[in-house]
């Protein structure tokens, strides 16, 4: 690394299991090295809602809690399926059913986790037919969830000039969001006809939908990589986040925005700074923290650091954890990238493809897991992390490291930071991989929301961090109010003759780990 012409000649790549104090040294160390070149698996996943919310409702993360969800009158599922790719939540899903709550699940393909739930934690689970899932099952077209939400948004609108003040919350909207006069012109103005032709959806569903939304006094829509997989990601999570801000559904009980994402700390490493383009703020407040100056300009995000490597700009790829050859796009692109790097280091808990893709020199450092204890100078260290609500907690470690050689996270990335930028550096590396609790008094310093950060992580429940929209409906956005967004109505247009193909991961898939060839749920034999 220290050989290097450029810092920004390296790629410091971070998989969404990293811990909070793992992922906060990662950034620190890289960033003291000079560069911003911090793709991280949120670029391939839910990148999209986080543009979009920060757009729509100035942060970019969802707004609602398990409570919020289980005590929702109406809960619009989207892009999403719960069975296979988040069996926790339909246990979530049950308890709002059981509440009086209704669900619209839209989907091109009617999944059973959609339609019908068996929890097999419970003995009245393991027979029968299963609980009703969704009282409303949208089979909608790949790629028209835009033009569907859109749709909807003319349904309500024209509802509420017929009876004004009964659909629209005209309170919550003249005094919190901007944009509305431009959005309501626009929406007016989409054609009914071309949302039922890119849908593939009925006049008379369409309507239903539009009248469970307007009986609706607490509304919660989740989605997942359904609505971000498209070019038009960010207009439709927009379109989508419309409909609530038109009933006033943002920071009351109930009611939100629900992004549901799969990695186990995805959200967490985000809010540590593992980001390309992290705001003045953080880079300012870690300036502060550590006596450093960091690197301002914008580093690579996942595509940019795969091209980059492609065409010789990056010639070190380092992976702190994660499958990065399998989880990247263009499986041969990315892995001739791999090939084209002088080096290849992967941080891993175990083998995987990444492993055999690989640069002219290549190391693997194995890694203790969450599962496994920490032990530094007698002590037994605890990690943290962060779910798709908000809420950080502790994560202990029970089961003996599987060699007496193999170092945490915490400790690689602070011993290769303490060799790669000198003893004299002014970030003290030696004391943070000795004590954890060092790190999270640093991050109490220098990321908003964690202030007391050691005492309130070790609260049973630990900690939920602040959302300005939740808690106080205030919008930090450039209007200084949530924003209605206004786009081109887009969805995917298929010529006569020609197919639609749309990828999903089977039952036995769990992002790039693959646990069997068959699909029970489809009745699918590998």
């Amino acid at each position: 690394l220290n050989a290097l012409d450029n810092p920004d000649a390296a790629v410091f790549y971070t998989s969404g299991r990293t811990s909070n104090e793992a992922a906060f040294c990662y950034q620190l160390m890289v960033r003291c090295f000079g560069t911003n070149n911090l793709p991280d698996c949120s670029n391939m996943c839910h990148e999209s809602s986080g543009s979009a919310l920060t757009e729509s409702i100035g942060i970019g993360k969802g707004s609602v809690t398990v409570d919020d969800v289980e005590h929702a009158d109406l809960i619009v599922v989207a892009g999403q399926n719960p069975g296979t790719n988040h069996p926790r939540m339909l246990s979530v899903l049950e308890k709002a059913k059981a509440n009086g709550a209704k669900i619209i699940a839209i989907n091109p393909l009617p999944e059973a986790g959609l339609i019908r739930f068996k929890d097999p934690q419970k003995l009245n689970g393991l027979a029968g037919h299963g609980i009703p899932v969704a009282d409303e099952f949208v089979q909608i077209r790949i790629g028209g969830d835009m033009a569907l939400f859109a749709g909807l948004g003319r349904l309500l609108l024209e509802a509420d000039r017929r009876a004004p003040g009964t659909v629209v919350d005209r309170a919550f909207v003249d005094q919190r969001c901007s944009g509305f006069d431009a959005y309501r012109r626009r929406t007016l103005d989409v054609d009914i006809g071309t949302v039922l032709a890119a849908t593939g959806v009925e006049r008379a569903q369409l309507e239903r939908v539009a009248a469970m939304l307007m009986a609706s006094q607490r509304t919660v829509i989740c989605w997942a990589m359904g609505l971000t997989q498209h070019s038009h990601a960010v207009a439709t999570i927009g379109e989508a986040t419309n409909l609530l801000l038109l009933r006033g559904m943002i920071g009351i009980p109930g009611a939100g925005v629900c992004p549901v994402r799969g990695h186990s700390n995805v959200q967490g490493d985000r809010t540590m700074g593992i980001w390309e383009k992290m705001p003045e703020e953080f880079l300012a407040a870690l300036d502060r923290e550590f006596g450093i100056a960091t690197p301002r300009r914008p580093g690579y995000d996942t595509v940019a650091a795969i091209r980059a490597m492609r065409d010789g700009r990056a010639t070190v790829f380092m992976g702190m954890g994660g499958n990065f050859a399998s989880a990247a796009p263009d499986s041969a692109v990315t892995e001739a990238a791999l090939r084209s790097c002088a080096l290849t280091v992967q941080i891993s808990t175990k083998l995987n493809r990444s492993h055999l893709v690989h640069g002219a020199t290549a190391l693997i450092l194995p890694t203790l897991g969450r599962t496994d204890r920490d032990i530094r100078n007698g002590r037994k260290q605890v990690v943290s992390v962060e779910d798709s609500m908000s809420m950080v907690h502790l994560s202990r470690g029970s089961l003996h490291p599987p060699g007496d050689q193999v170092r945490s996270e915490v400790e690689i990335v602070c011993r290769l930071a303490r060799t790669l930028l000198g003893e004299q550096h002014p970030v003290r590396w030696e004391r943070l991989a000795d004590d954890y609790d060092t790190i999270r008094d640093a991050i109490a310093a220098v990321v908003p929301g964690c202030t007391d950060y050691n005492r309130k992580v070790r609260r049973p429940d630990g900690f939920q961090l602040p959302h300005p929209p939740r808690d106080l409906r205030e919008f930090h956005t450039s209007t200084g109010k949530a924003n209605f967004a206004i786009n081109p109505l887009q969805w995917v247009p298929v010529p006569p003759g020609r197919l639609v193909l749309q990828t999903l991961r089977s039952h036995d898939q769990y992002n790039t780990t693959i646990y069997g060839l068959d699909d029970r749920y489809r009745g699918v034999k590998g």
